[in-house]
């Protein structure tokens, strides 16, 4: 039977039925509830973020979970489980543009009481701004975890702890984000890189 056939098939099934496939390790299970739920769960992102591009994200990223999880799934109801999932990647969302919103006044606070020429002022808010425009490149978690460890001074275990991760995951989002910023920050200051990466 060849693949169009099979996934023609299993538009005929419930959600049970296809959740069951996709614990099996069928691609095609996935990409049939990608096709029933995304529009649905988009429009519920898109409410809450205001961001297409954020809402587009959060739900990617559902779907990707979901077939990294499937042998581990215990779902009775598709529905109730993808949405539940979406709220708490949505709070997880809002939370670090929270954190990114509080480290932009903590930093227009203190900055300019730093014993800066002007020229290293500039120097260091452009640094800054850089910093934020490609944080704001990488997924919402990878940003969570890169502000919480930087800019909190919070330690890996003690953010594992908080946002349910493993360590591995946490150093993963870490590096992930460090990656980024070393690219980007070849240009500066070696001290300053330093000091908000370098850690």
């Amino acid at each position: 039977m060849s693949a169009d056939l099979r996934l023609s098939s299993l538009k005929e099934w419930d959600d049970e039925q296809v959740l069951r496939a996709l614990t099996d390790g069928n691609r095609l299970a996935l990409a049939e509830l990608y096709e029933r739920y995304w529009y649905a769960l988009y429009r519920v992102a898109f409410q809450k973020t205001k961001s297409p591009e954020m809402a587009e994200e959060l739900v990617q990223d559902l779907f990707v979970q979901l077939w990294q999880k499937r042998e581990s799934l215990a779902v009775r109801r598709v529905d109730y489980y993808l949405f539940g999932a979406l709220k708490y990647s949505i709070i997880d969302s809002i939370k670090s543009r929270i954190v990114h919103e509080k480290f932009q006044e903590y930093q227009q606070f203190f900055a300019p009481q730093a014993d800066f020429s002007t020229e290293d002022q500039l120097s260091y808010n452009d640094l800054l701004g850089t910093i934020e425009t490609e944080l704001l490149k990488l997924p919402p978690k990878t940003q969570e975890v890169f502000r919480m460890s930087r800019f909190e001074g919070q330690t890996i275990p003690e953010i594992s702890r908080k946002l349910a991760l493993t360590d591995k995951a946490v150093e993963y989002h870490l590096s992930k984000a460090l990656k980024l910023l070393r690219t980007q920050l070849r240009d500066y200051s070696f001290v300053l890189f330093l000091m908000l990466v370098c850690r």
